[in-house]
């Protein structure tokens, strides 16, 4: 009787890990305030708010991403009218994180209400809806095109003056947009007690 007890007590604890995702390293659920983070580069320096209530998915990839020292050593290495792109696993575009996650958009049926504007944050994907993975791009300007296909999920809240001298330097290839010197993330950190200026007396 006790052997079908405990029997029982681990299916119902594997069902339970099944349903609940134990163990796949998404945090979604962790993350409900607003979180400041600071990307570091030879260059210069952002500050991010990442907004959990738009886009809980997308932040805690981003998070899981900053945590695991992903970032660091990564490289800003393209740009196109209007924004910056950086975050690929081989500096060139090509791949990310270890893991993906649903794509938080209204084309895929997922309510997002923050606009591609200048200093918004957002993640790059593929053709797959559900295949972002870590790389992301800053808004330079606004580009409503945008909208409605990538999960935006903060915005620069320091240093975007950075992004926009990012996006000025030379660029190549047959698109040019590349960019010639690929600006490194040197150090991804949390920030743990951040007052953003706008908000000190």
């Amino acid at each position: 009787m006790i052997k079908k007890l405990c029997l029982l007590l681990a299916l119902v604890l594997v069902l339970v890990c099944v349903f609940t995702g134990c163990g796949s390293g998404d945090t979604t659920g962790e993350v409900k305030e607003h979180t400041f983070v600071k990307l570091t580069l030879e260059e210069g320096a952002f500050i991010i708010e990442l907004y959990p209530e738009v886009a809980p998915k997308s932040v805690a990839l981003f998070l899981d991403c900053i945590k695991s020292g992903y970032y660091d050593g990564k490289v800003f290495h393209r740009t196109i009218p209007g924004l910056i792109q950086g975050g690929s696993a081989d500096g060139f575009g090509v791949g990310g994180y270890k893991r993906t996650v649903k794509g938080e958009f209204s084309d895929n049926g997922f309510e997002n209400n923050l606009k591609h504007e200048r200093g918004v944050i957002s993640l790059a994907r593929t053709s797959d809806p559900n295949s972002a993975s870590g790389q992301f791009f800053i808004m330079t300007a606004e580009q409503s095109y945008l909208d409605g296909q990538y999960a935006t999920f903060g915005k620069v809240v320091e240093g975007i003056e950075l992004a926009d001298a990012i996006a000025a330097m030379p660029t190549r290839g047959i698109q040019k947009d590349e960019l010639v010197k690929k600006p490194v993330i040197v150090k991804a950190e949390v920030l743990e007690n951040y007052t953003p200026a706008a908000q000190t007396k």
